[in-house]
């Protein structure tokens, strides 16, 4: 049996946590966390060296499925990371803000 995935909500979530956001481009561009870093999961395999050494390292995704993953494989890579529970959804669903790169209006994608 594997471990479970350490996880926190959007709204136990520390207003200046270091995030890591994996989900893919177009996904990131229409909208993500003002502090953020992008490192999309299908790339993360390849690019685990780019990974921030944050402790704890929060990671979130769309609505928290595939960022659970990426969580259960950091965490096996020995990185301290936790799943954002609901993903962006529950974060712009909370009132965080949500920016875009080019100043259009942003949203979850």
């Amino acid at each position: 049996m594997s471990e479970p995935v350490p996880t926190v909500s959007v709204s136990d979530l520390p207003a200046d946590a270091p995030m890591l956001d994996v989900r893919e481009l177009d996904e990131w561009t229409a909208g993500h966390a003002p502090s953020a870093r992008h490192l999309p999961m299908s790339e993360l395999a390849g690019r685990v060296a780019e990974v921030p050494g944050d402790d704890p390292l929060y990671v979130v995704c769309r609505s928290g499925g595939r960022s659970a993953r990426v969580v259960a494989y950091l965490n096996q890579q020995g990185f301290p990371a936790v799943n954002v529970a609901g993903g962006m959804q529950d974060w712009a669903a909370a009132g965080r803000d949500v920016i875009t790169d080019d100043g259009s209006a942003p949203r979850i994608a």
